[in-house]
């Protein structure tokens, strides 16, 4: 009984939340499929180029990309603050602590702006290099594709404080991340499958070594397989020390694109709390069946994925929009 009492409770709680935040932030008119065709055709090309370059050297900089696309579209919308620097007179993002020693992937955007600025120069925004590149990272690593709309503008501004207020970390339950999501006029589905994008990369022993060191082996159930796997974790992890000692988000195919990252949840060995929460959370009767949808069928997965990184590659920042610019340099705003 008080279980399908926090089941209602949930249900209540996310259609509540959702009718009131809306989608406020949702797909505006101004992003095109065709935006470069005539200033810069070959855009495109030059992205995918550097791309495969970058992850056939180094397949995990995929998921760093794709999580700098992420943690950028969550702090002012997807205008390239995330990519600022720190100077006299701004306060940027990538030291906020959901940033530092997290984030990776800026000498390759860097790359691929310096090409195009030799291309096209003063024509394609840093905004939507970063929103391409998250795309090509995902096709480059066995994920699916899906159309970019662009025409994005660069903010001149960043937000230290909504870096660590709106990004969700580690640590946290399925309500809250849910509640960050929509705030962003993103769905419950949208969540469940945007965090399907740690089928790759890598995880710091900061953000996994409370999960297991306290509730992983009640989700896993003891398994001997889970077992062997949790000593391999505290080895790679100890009680003390090694914050930055890192471990594979999807242990059996780290760097290859699939629908694994769900089948673990099932399992209940999770490497991270607010994963393994959509799953085991009493209070994520709906994100629990999402899971069990993707961990039995990749091409739902797929294809809710585009789907959804298509809505979040939208979100918009309004004012970028009015008073942004294309920057030269995509770590500082133009003089």
């Amino acid at each position: 009984m008080a279980s399908s009492s926090l089941r209602s409770f949930s249900f209540s709680f996310f259609a509540l939340f959702f009718f009131i935040v809306g989608t406020s932030n949702a797909a505006e008119p101004y992003l095109t499929l065709d935006y470069y065709s005539s200033s810069c055709p070959h855009v495109l090309n030059i992205v995918r180029r550097e791309l495969e370059c970058a992850v056939l050297s180094e397949p995990r900089l995929a998921a760093s990309v794709l999580r700098l696309h992420f943690h950028d579209c969550f702090v002012q919308g997807c205008d390239g603050s995330i990519l600022l620097d720190d100077t006299y007179s701004l306060k940027g993002e990538k030291e906020a602590p959901t940033n530092a020693n997290s984030v990776r992937g800026y000498e390759l955007i860097d790359r691929v702006k310096n090409k195009l600025e030799s291309e096209c120069p003063g024509i394609v925004s840093c905004a939507d290099i970063l929103t391409i590149a998250a795309r090509d990272a995902v096709i480059l690593v066995g994920g699916p594709y899906w159309d970019v709309p662009l025409g994005r503008k660069d903010s001149r501004t960043a937000s230290f404080t909504l870096a660590n207020e709106n990004l969700p970390t580690a640590d946290q339950g399925v309500l809250t991340l849910l509640s960050k999501f929509l705030y962003q006029g993103l769905t419950v589905t949208d969540m469940v499958a945007l965090v399907g994008a740690h089928t790759i990369g890598m995880a710091r022993c900061e953000n996994f070594r409370e999960r297991i060191y306290g509730g992983f082996q009640t989700t896993a159930k003891n398994s001997p397989l889970a077992a062997s796997h949790l000593e391999s974790l505290k080895r790679i992890c100890p009680v003390n020390g090694g914050d930055d000692n890192v471990a594979a988000l999807d242990q059996l195919t780290p760097n290859l694109f699939d629908n694994s990252f769900y089948q673990y949840l099932l399992r209940g060995e999770g490497l991270l709390n607010s994963d393994q929460q959509m799953y085991t959370s009493l209070l994520g009767s709906q994100t629990k069946d999402l899971v069990v949808k993707y961990a039995h069928d990749s091409v739902a997965f797929f294809q809710q994925f585009s789907d959804s990184m298509v809505r979040m590659g939208n979100i918009t920042n309004h004012e970028s929009f009015t008073t942004g610019e294309v920057r030269k340099n995509c770590r500082f705003v133009n003089t």
